[in-house]
């Protein structure tokens, strides 16, 4: 081995012995071992196509509820659009009093279903993969469409809650601002529960995915914050034509970022639900969690019931470098200096 090499097997023997190191870089590998930063652009694919037509629903019926009260449209739509920080701002300066429309009604639930299902089926790839779940135990085409459905539920929900919960901030005078805080947290954490879990076709309870949860929780809030950054000192500040740019590129990152960070919160719940670190930076040595991993990854193409897959793995997986650098050779066969030469 070169001395880079011993270097850096020398870090991987730490941050084995250490939780505290051990624990991100397993994260850090499943995430590759899965692919997920590949499933978390499809999800931001759709979930575009997505964000428009909900706001447009969300819009449309604001209109035919709340059309004799303007100024409660307008903080109803400023509670809902402070989840799409890069858009978000931009729709809510150029808003104008509601009009229930029949036809912007359709429109937007005609997107929103194609949208939120897209998502929903993205969604649930991922999470099945994170999972490991074996593809003959994801669920046929109508379960799919059942759990995606569900999701479009969670996230309507989700957002006419906020909304509601925003909407009461007025009232509480300086306390605005941590009640939004609040109610925003509380409210995504009650959608991300309910993703985790419906998501997936593996049995979960609430305490293998509660830690995720929250850190999801946490990654969304400090993505909103971001986003009113870049709003207020980006866009802001350019000009017309490169401000669309600005809120094109902004959106896209915005959304892609979200769908990464959530898809990492869902590996940290699998990594401590079944214990997969420490791993290994240089293999081999594989660890016994390197093999589990390995062991979920391969039994994840059992595609029919009548099908068993199983892994096994060669002497050389256990084989360990360094100790055989640090071993001393072995001395010279030794000669006897009594015999004559070879005749």
């Amino acid at each position: 081995m070169n001395r880079v090499e011993v270097v850096v097997r020398q870090i991987d023997r730490f941050q084995q012995r250490h939780a505290v190191a051990g624990i991100p870089f397993a994260v850090i590998q499943k995430f590759g071992n899965d692919q997920a930063g590949g499933k978390a652009t499809i999800i931001a694919y759709y979930g575009l196509f997505a964000i428009f037509p909900l706001l447009l629903v969300f819009s449309t019926v604001l209109g035919f509820v709340l059309s004799g009260d303007p100024e409660l449209q307008q903080r109803m739509v400023n509670s809902a659009l402070a989840d799409f920080p890069i858009i978000g701002s931009q729709l809510r300066n150029a808003a104008h009093p509601m009009r229930g429309s029949p036809l912007a009604l359709a429109v937007g639930l005609a997107g929103a279903l194609y949208g939120a299902q897209g998502v929903g089926q993205a969604a649930q790839n991922a999470m099945n993969t994170v999972w490991n779940v074996p593809f003959k135990e994801w669920p046929g085409f109508v379960g799919r469409r059942v759990r995606g459905f569900a999701i479009l539920v969670v996230l309507g929900l989700g957002v006419l809650l906020s909304s509601a919960l925003i909407g009461y901030a007025p009232r509480f005078g300086p306390l605005n601002g941590p009640w939004t805080l609040a109610a925003s947290t509380i409210v995504n954490f009650g959608v991300f529960l309910a993703a985790f879990t419906m998501l997936t076709a593996a049995t979960v309870r609430v305490r293998d995915v509660l830690i995720g949860v929250v850190i999801a929780t946490g990654f969304w809030e400090v993505l909103q914050t971001v986003g009113d950054v870049y709003v207020r000192y980006v866009i802001n500040h350019a000009a017309d034509v490169y401000g669309f740019f600005a809120i094109v590129i902004g959106l896209l990152t915005w959304v892609f970022t979200g769908a990464r960070l959530t898809l990492l919160a869902a590996e940290i719940n699998v990594v401590l639900r079944y214990r997969l670190w420490p791993r290994s930076m240089t293999q081999p040595p594989f660890t016994p969690q390197d093999k589990d991993a390995f062991t979920l990854l391969a039994k994840m193409e059992e595609r029919r019931p009548e099908e068993t897959v199983e892994a096994t793995f060669s002497a050389e997986a256990d084989r360990q470098p360094l100790d055989e650098l640090a071993a001393p050779a072995p001395p010279p066969a030794a000669t006897d200096s009594t015999e004559g030469p070879p005749r």
